[in-house]
């Protein structure tokens, strides 16, 4: 018999194992986690930021963004989860300096939906303001 408590403290610990995937800015690893079917989907008008992304596009996304950051790597953990089947809605924070002097410190909202041990979708929701001030707005 299927027990959904045990699928649902599976699927956070899957998500948690992602994030600090993310963290660590290894985009190989990242891909471990993402269903070849995955679906990114980013909220805004933010060029080169919003918009929805496949698999490939956004490991190529992650592995640009990388060089931006001192440490390597944007540093996102989970502040809350809640799950029902293979959905997961994240409360998330996140924390880099960048080379250009700036600090992002960001908070989101993250519904994660899971297929086959992977996310195949993510839906990101966080301040867009506070995105283009860090990485589009010239100091």
């Amino acid at each position: 018999m299927h027990d959904p408590i045990s699928s649902i403290t599976d699927n956070k610990a899957l998500v948690t194992a992602y994030l600090e995937a993310f963290s660590s800015g290894d985009v190989e690893r990242i891909g471990t986690y993402l269903h070849n079917d995955l679906r990114w989907w980013v909220t805004g008008t933010v060029p080169g930021i919003s918009g929805t992304y496949n698999r490939d596009e956004t490991l190529k996304l992650l592995a640009q963004v990388t060089q931006i950051y001192k440490q390597g790597a944007l540093r996102l953990w989970p502040v809350s989860m809640l799950g029902e089947g293979q959905r997961l809605a994240v409360e998330a924070q996140s924390y880099a300096e960048l080379h250009n002097g700036k600090i992002y410190n960001n908070f989101y909202h993250i519904f994660f939906e899971l297929a086959d041990g992977k996310i195949i979708r993510m839906n990101e929701y966080m301040d867009t303001q506070h995105v283009h001030d860090t990485f589009i707005e010239k100091a």
